[in-house]
């Protein structure tokens, strides 16, 4: 039977942060170690996202718009503005510096911001991988339109379909647009699956669940129903044998490794963001 995963929420200024992963209940779903949902929030003038630089191990992160901007930097040199339906997924591996904040056009007008941000771990021979970045416009990733159902493929591999974003195991993760009555079936029978609904309501092995929900699917759950026109979004994939160690940003199988990135960061061993390095993040 499916279940609903508990979630913390947080205030950070106009802006409410609910965290599902990592949970007490279930560290991980496939190779996703952390979800946040920020927002929906409103801005006034010189209020917004201000997140400084702030450094990663161990793993990619995923940002993933609904309304919005946020402009990103890294360590990488790269600086651009991620806006709604592009993906945006920086691999941090043996080491980044990433800050996450706005344009001066965003920040000084009245703005909004909802959206999903998500870790995925990387596997125990790939956490050590050189740094690298990608950023896919909406336009460029597949998408499947059927029976009132309309899918867009972010990262990974389903329903034959697969994302141009290089990852490092076999997951999924699909923005999910459906009307009344439609039912969609589960990407894959043996891995982990969880869905978010964003707006609207879905039913899963007769249980109703509605906007917030993160719902675990169990084995047995094989179809989706959609019983108020919604969007939802469907991550997962295969189940890693071992949950890494997390610490803040870090993300590990070896306590010393973040033992020494904790290091690293106090001691400024880590790279510098070229046009963001006047002020960062300080360990926890």
């Amino acid at each position: 039977m499916a279940k609903v995963l508990s979630k913390t929420e947080h205030d950070i200024g106009n802006l409410i942060v609910k965290r599902v992963l990592p949970n007490k209940e279930k560290k991980m779903v496939g190779p996703f170690i952390f979800f946040d949902h920020m927002g929906p929030g409103t801005f006034a003038p010189g209020q917004g996202i201000n997140v400084r630089p702030h450094p990663h191990i161990g793993l990619s992160t995923l940002t993933y718009l609904f309304e919005g901007s946020i402009l990103h930097r890294d360590s990488l040199g790269n600086h651009l503005e991620i806006k709604p339906g592009d993906v945006n997924w920086m691999t941090a591996g043996k080491g980044i510096v990433h800050s996450e904040r706005e344009t001066f056009e965003v920040r000084a007008n009245p703005h909004k911001v909802d959206g999903l941000q998500c870790w995925v771990a990387l596997p125990y021979h790939m956490a050590e991988l050189e740094p690298s970045f990608d950023h896919v416009k909406k336009e460029k990733l597949p998408q499947l339109i059927h029976e009132g159902v309309m899918m867009r493929l972010v990262i990974g591999e389903a329903y034959g379909l697969s994302s141009p974003i290089k990852t490092y195991w076999p997951m999924f993760y699909i923005d999910v647009v459906g009307s009344k009555t439609s039912v969609i079936k589960r990407p894959s029978d043996d891995q982990e699956t969880a869905i978010y609904p964003i707006y609207g309501r879905v039913k899963v092995g007769g249980q109703e669940y509605g906007p917030g929900d993160f719902v675990l699917l169990d084995d047995a759950d094989q179809e989706i129903e959609i019983v108020e026109c919604g969007r939802f979004i469907m991550l997962g994939g295969d189940a890693f044998d071992k949950a890494p160690h997390i610490f803040w940003n870090f993300v590990s199988f070896d306590r010393e490794r973040i033992e020494q990135a904790k290091r690293d960061w106090k001691e400024g061993r880590f790279p510098k963001i070229p046009d963001d390095h006047k002020e960062e993040i300080p360990l926890k």
